[in-house]
């Protein structure tokens, strides 16, 4: 079982301005991993504050798996990617390369999407963009490669190519 953290990134939602319903969508989906979700939060578009919390959901709860959903755009309260990668050691593009294009096949928008993904100390780090639907289409989109991901970033030896008992 993976431990997770869903980080929803919102002005609106952080004042209570409109409910969140993207991160309960991401919650919705990482059950099946099976993956439980230790931490939801959703705080408001600052790039401080997203990098701190990401800090805090990686180095203080150890959490396997981090997932933000919101302000992966272009608008001006947009800090997301800049947030995230202030504080992850490595980049993993492909995440991020697979989510935009998958959404490319549903909207043009797509490609002005900065989502990143990466790695910080033992935890992964994705972000999504904050629409329910985008964010459940781009996490189904990487979801059959988490588990993987998660382990080598864990530690495990095995070679990417062996098939697992």
């Amino acid at each position: 079982m993976l431990t997770a953290g869903v980080l929803t990134i919102s002005d609106k939602g952080a004042t209570g301005e409109r409910p969140d319903k993207s991160g309960p969508a991401v919650q919705d989906l990482l059950a099946p991993l099976p993956a439980e979700v230790k931490r939801y939060e959703v705080i408001p578009d600052d790039a401080a504050l997203i990098s701190g919390r990401l800090i805090h959901f990686a180095d203080t709860l150890r959490l396997d798996l981090i997932v933000t959903t919101g302000g992966t755009g272009v608008g001006v309260r947009d800090f997301t990617p800049e947030a995230t990668r202030a504080v992850i050691d490595k980049e993993i593009p492909g995440m991020a390369e697979v989510m935009r294009m998958e959404s490319l096949k549903k909207t043009p928008h797509a490609m002005i999407s900065r989502a990143v993904a990466g790695v910080r100390g033992r935890s992964l780090i994705v972000n999504l963009p904050g629409s329910p639907k985008a964010a459940r289409e781009n996490l189904t989109a990487i979801l059959p490669a988490i588990p993987h991901a998660v382990a080598k970033i864990k530690g495990d030896r095995q070679d990417c190519g062996q098939t697992q008992p």
